[in-house]
């Protein structure tokens, strides 16, 4: 994963979509807690969008229809407050801008493990030139 922003603004999101930029993205799943719960909301443009929702196991039906290691997500801002990361980022393919995201995540403050995790994703609004 490449970034603008430092990773100790928000280290899990930092990690998180490092290992989602890795040939074993399923390592995530060590990273969420027993009541785990997302929605990934998934836009191509054209209004044509899927959303990605549940627990563990909608975790696991997202990471199941992913090209792996195409996508890079790059991190362009980022805060940590109290227990939740919130990012700003786009993603891109072979070095080309495909899409810009929002990701919030909350983390459980005893394992540091996420909780909650919300991703906003589309080609539709671009941050960078």
């Amino acid at each position: 994963m490449s970034q603008t922003t430092s990773s100790s603004s928000t280290p899990l999101l930092h990690d998180w979509f490092e290992i989602m930029d890795s040939t074993t993205p399923e390592r995530v799943l060590d990273m969420i807690t027993d009541d785990f719960q997302l929605s990934i909301l998934f836009s191509k443009g054209n209004s044509q969008a899927a959303e990605f929702q549940g627990d563990r196991a909608g975790l696991v039906a997202y990471l199941e229809q992913r090209e792996v290691s195409v996508l890079t997500h790059h991190l362009l801002a980022g805060s940590r407050v109290d227990d939740s990361e919130l990012a700003l980022g786009e993603t891109r393919r072979d070095g080309a801008f495909e899409a810009s995201f929002n990701a919030s995540a909350q983390l459980d403050p005893a394992s540091g493990r996420v909780r909650r995790l919300l991703i906003c994703r589309t080609p539709q609004v671009q941050f960078t030139d």
